[in-house]
């Protein structure tokens, strides 16, 4: 389960208070990167179209996309497991 998995990773995970994007920097600028980078960063046909290209570009910002936050590295460089969700063998 996620509370295991987040256990096992020596992480913690934290709730923030309802309505109030302040306390919930990181998530607001996930969803403003998402909206600017994918949902609105070119042309689809329809919704289908859009939410199908959302696993590619995911796998992108998590994997290869480099964030000037963590020094110039992805995301999953942070997850101290090697090959956590079984990709990139």
């Amino acid at each position: 389960s996620f509370r295991r998995l987040v256990h096992r990773l020596g992480m913690r995970h934290l709730r923030t208070r309802p309505y109030t994007p302040r306390t919930n920097g990181k998530a607001e600028r996930l969803v403003q990167t998402c909206l600017r980078e994918w949902a609105y960063a070119r042309s689809y046909a329809n919704s289908e179209q859009r939410a199908g290209a959302l696993p590619g570009w995911l796998h992108h910002y998590n994997w290869h996309r480099l964030h000037a936050s963590l020094g110039y590295k992805p995301p999953i460089t942070r997850i101290p497991l090697n090959n956590v969700l079984g990709l990139h063998t």
